[in-house]
């Protein structure tokens, strides 16, 4: 009987560019150039400047280009550019599995592809069967990694970036399937750097691209991996989910069919997805009706069970966070700034940012209700209701957050936001040649383009 793991492999191995429909394959370079524009702008404002000194301090030296360093061993590469794509939490990601895809799975296949000298057509490729594997193992338990303490980028990305890694060097299915069964063994994330506010979220996909980089070469090498990675007694869904329900199989059937790539989506705002809908309902109600702090008696956001945990409980953390990272991930702090300040953006989640009295003074007026949202593959619902001090009560919604499938950012908007964040630290010449680049992918005959990502530079 094949395991699920070989027929992902399969997939994986034999995908072709020819076989890529034509808006899957747009997508797959719309969200490869959003991924590298936030890490180019995670670099320029000195985030995660770490990553690269630990692996000029513990790795070798190689070939590969990182964003910000060159001269990189390919998975060190991986690592840097993984951590800095998903470092200001601007990244896309998908909703119903709540992976941050193309944080792991991008990073992975740059540095497996210029490794193996590959063209711009694998390159995309491997993409895709990243994205495809990646959202897929997390859609098989939707909301249950969450609810374990996992983080779903790290523990589920790890296979697509083993995809990525395995399609870009050029591994064969049996190859694939050992490099998959290897990476079992590497996944990881904790969520609890939500007691603190502490920045290993932002490690969990460079990890996962290194592991799959590192995965995949020690199936080329030789080394084997369990075919029952997946469905085993003691596999993948039996240890990390514990006996909540998981199905892998419906997620496996439609492959080459369906395109979950389509599915994924943008962020509009640098913070965690479940404060978007909040804060564009509250966006569209301050509009209409302007409002300033002293006017407000009381905010009520409307989120899903998922998104209490993450950014609204415990209560007394998210009314005044404590470093950038917990602000993001605060759902009283985003709504805040919003209405103080007009704006949320990257300079919204600076310490000077975090400091801004007017903000801390109407953070506890704030507060949550839980609302269901069903999920679909676009779907991040939320609302708020507003109460202002002269007895009025304002109140929006939104079923789709924007940048999903239902409410989408449009190419424009997309390509807007890659040349804000990858102004701040390249050239304009850089960031239109990379742009240029990477919607070309098909036609490339190599990837050497993406030498220029060493050129980004930290804003003074």
């Amino acid at each position: 009987m094949t395991t699920y793991s070989q027929r992902l492999s399969d997939f994986v191995a034999q995908l072709k560019i020819e076989q890529i429909p034509a808006a899957t394959v747009e997508h797959a370079e719309l969200h490869a150039l959003d991924a590298l524009g936030c890490g180019i702008a995670a670099h320029a404002f000195g985030e995660a400047a770490y990553a690269v000194s630990t692996v000029r301090e513990i790795g070798g030296r190689g070939t590969a280009t990182a964003i910000g360093a060159t001269d990189l061993a390919p998975a060190d590469a991986a690592f840097v550019t993984g951590t800095l794509c998903h470092a200001l939490d601007f990244d896309d990601t998908h909703p119903v599995s709540v992976v941050h895809v193309s944080a792991g799975v991008v990073p992975a296949a740059v540095a497996a592809a210029q490794a193996a000298g590959a063209t711009g057509a694998d390159l995309l490729a491997a993409i895709v069967a990243g994205n495809e594997v990646s959202v897929r193992v997390g859609n098989a338990a939707s909301g249950v990694f969450h609810a374990r303490g996992f983080h779903p980028t790290g523990v589920c990305g790890v296979f697509g970036a083993t995809a990525a890694a395995s399609r870009a060097r050029g591994l064969d299915g049996v190859q694939t399937a050992d490099a998959l069964g290897i990476a079992g063994s590497m996944a990881s994330g904790l969520l609890e750097f939500l007691s603190d506010g502490s920045e290993t979220k932002r490690l969990h996909p460079g990890w996962a691209a290194r592991a799959g980089l590192t995965a995949a070469a020690l199936a080329a090498n030789g080394a084997t991996g369990p075919a029952t990675v997946f469905e085993g007694a003691r596999g993948y869904f039996a240890t990390y989910v514990h006996g909540a329900p998981s199905d892998l199989g419906t997620q496996v059937e439609d492959l080459g069919s369906h395109w979950v790539t389509d599915e994924i989506a943008y962020k509009p705002y640098p913070a965690c997805h479940y404060t978007h809908a909040p804060v564009d309902a509250l966006a569209e109600i301050l509009a209409s009706t302007p409002l300033r702090a002293e006017d407000i008696a009381s905010i009520v956001g409307y989120t899903d069970a998922t998104g209490v945990s993450l950014v609204c409980e415990p209560a007394a953390d998210k009314v005044h966070p404590r470093t950038a990272y917990d602000a993001k991930f605060s759902l009283p702090y985003c709504l805040a700034t919003r209405l103080v300040t007009g704006s949320l953006d990257v300079a919204s989640f600076t310490p000077e940012a975090i400091g801004n009295a007017e903000v801390a003074g109407l953070t506890p007026r704030i507060s949550f209700e839980l609302r269901q949202y069903n999920p679909t593959p676009d779907a991040f619902g939320g609302g708020v209701r507003v109460e202002t001090v002269d007895g009025r009560v304002l109140e929006h919604e939104l079923r789709y957050q924007r940048g999903g499938a239902e409410n989408p950012m449009t190419t424009d908007d997309v390509l807007a936001k890659f040349r804000t964040n990858a102004g701040y630290g390249l050239s304009s010449g850089d960031v239109a040649a990379l742009e240029r680049s990477t919607l070309d992918l098909p036609s490339l005959q190599d990837v050497s383009y993406l030498d220029a990502l060493a050129a980004a530079t930290t804003r003074k």
